[in-house]
């Protein structure tokens, strides 16, 4: 290198110091790796705690919906179709289109011999009895197959393996100057890392695994792979900017440090936006809109977490470990 380029390369360094405050995001990789864990073994212990409950969506049941008028309380109403039923009932409300001062109310249950016309009329008279100021009438029933939730549920699970693959492979593709194919991989690690998270909170708010919770899978996806693309670029950027004999670990946490600002604020952002739904659907009582706002924030929250603290830390420590390895074999 000659002198006027070695120069620049030290110029370029010393601009990008100037420009911002270098954290040093990889010396503290063993607490975020630690607090990962942690999260993981907690998701896996709230599966035993509170149980793991699957729409009629995916496990097949039956749908029964009416209208009423006026509030309603939905543990109450749960409780007198549990009593009669003799199972669990999932209920919720929503606005309907049959009158402006009506609402929908749905419940959801699985039972093994069907919900014959009788039980249908005597757990309608059961509702009408205990909330006689609702004016309940039954709109409709449905049943539904257990082999079509189930062959639902493998196409979203088959969409979210095939986005993983197209999505090591792209990264694998732009970023090989900087061995893409591990960039690729951690990046999808980081990815299930969050969907992890998005499953507990499922888990520990009592939601049900629903078609929300594959909406809010593929859209993490797409979230938080941004953010990670995003930093990778800029190691990339600062690859060809620093002196060749910059360490990795160095440049990574340049990298990071250059780019937190703008990924903090672009989640803050999503994040914000999200509260406020939440905290709308909560005031009007929406649990519909709940059950995709809360597990959507908490992912948004954890995409931004692994795409600084996670994916980059695990593939400059697998970097550092294979040039550690070649010194060693040479």
């Amino acid at each position: 290198m000659s002198k006027s380029n070695k120069n620049n390369k030290n110029n370029n360094v010393q601009s990008i110091l100037d420009q911002v405050k270098v954290r040093d995001f990889y010396g503290n990789r063993k607490k975020f790796f630690t607090l990962s864990s942690i999260l993981m073994v907690l998701v896996l212990l709230s599966c035993f705690i509170f149980g793991v409950h699957v729409s009629i969506e995916f496990k097949g049941g039956t749908i029964a919906t009416y209208s009423y008028t006026g509030t309603i309380d939905e543990a109450e109403v749960a409780r007198v179709a549990k009593e009669y039923l003799g199972t669990a009932v999932n209920v919720q409300t929503g606005e309907t289109f049959t009158g402006e001062k009506e609402q929908s109310l749905t419940l959801s249950f699985s039972m093994k011999q069907g919900f014959t016309a009788d039980m249908q009329d005597t757990l309608l008279n059961k509702l009408k009895d205990n909330f006689e100021s609702n004016d309940i009438k039954s709109l409709e029933t449905n049943d539904v197959a257990a082999k079509s939730g189930k062959r639902f549920l493998l196409k979203c699970s088959v969409a979210a393996i095939f986005a993983s693959i197209v999505l090591i492979l792209y990264i694998s593709w732009r970023f090989k100057r900087i061995s893409g194919w591990s960039a690729g991989v951690f990046a999808v690690v980081a990815l299930l890392h969050d969907l992890v998270i998005v499953f507990g909170t499922f888990i520990i708010c009592g939601f049900e695994i629903d078609s929300n919770f594959m909406a809010v899978i593929l859209t993490i996806l797409g979230y938080s792979v941004n953010d990670t693309i995003v930093i990778y670029d800029r190691i990339r950027e600062n690859q060809g900017m620093l002196p060749a004999n910059t360490k990795l670990p160095e440049m990574v946490n340049i990298s990071l440090s250059q780019t937190m600002r703008r990924t903090i604020r672009t989640s803050i952002t999503t994040i914000t936006a999200m509260l406020i739904v939440t905290i709308l659907a909560a005031v009007n009582n929406v649990t519909s809109i709940m059950r995709f706002s809360i597990p959507m924030t908490v992912g948004m929250i954890s995409g931004c977490y692994s795409s600084l603290c996670l994916a980059p830390m695990l593939w400059t420590a697998w970097k550092t470990r294979e040039k550690k390895a070649a010194k060693t074999e040479e």
